[in-house]
């Protein structure tokens, strides 16, 4: 499995051996848990994003009528020659 070497300040090497300890667990698992759970965390925001454009992207015409204000003038509107 592919490692990775990251560096942390002493202060922050202390607050993960207390909180490992804390936890009954190792150093090297409480960061792997933490990256991990930042992972999934990302995901699923990045899968929440792409249900809200898909679903508003066909809802488009509703949400234009329904907030009208919020609209981007049409290409040349508002335009004197």
């Amino acid at each position: 499995m592919p490692a990775l070497n990251v560096e942390f300040s002493d202060r922050e090497l202390d607050d993960l051996r207390q909180i490992a300890r804390e936890r009954g667990t190792s150093m090297k698992a409480l960061v792997r848990e933490a990256a991990a759970a930042d992972i999934a965390r990302h995901r699923a925001l990045q899968e929440g994003a792409e249900a809200f454009r898909r679903f508003f992207a066909s809802h488009a015409d509703e949400f234009a009528a329904a907030f009208p204000d919020d609209e981007e003038p049409a290409a040349g509107a508002g335009r004197v020659a």
